[in-house]
């Protein structure tokens, strides 16, 4: 519904590389901060900033995760079935 290039999802999916620096950035720092629980280190900052992200950026990522993170709780709580759509991605 996004319109979102096919060749986006297809590398945010399967771990490829993404065709510009600042979605590629984007995606590295979301990533970093799950594994590393917030935590960002001096490189990974300077990297997202380097590309014209701003701290406002940093605290957008956090809300979406936040979001999502609510979201799933609240669904395996209630036992939400998974849309047909997304099954292929059910780990």
């Amino acid at each position: 519904m996004m319109k979102v290039d096919s060749a986006i999802i297809d590398a945010l999916n399967n771990g490829g590389q993404l065709p510009t620096a600042k979605l590629q950035a984007l995606k590295d720092t979301t990533l970093a901060l799950l594994r590393n629980r917030g935590h960002l280190g001096e490189a990974e900052l300077d990297a997202f900033t380097a590309v014209g992200y701003t701290n406002q950026q940093l605290l957008e990522i956090i809300a979406g995760i936040a979001q999502k993170t609510i979201s799933n709780y609240a669904n395996h709580l209630a036992d939400t079935p998974v849309d047909e759509g997304f099954l292929q991605y059910v780990k």
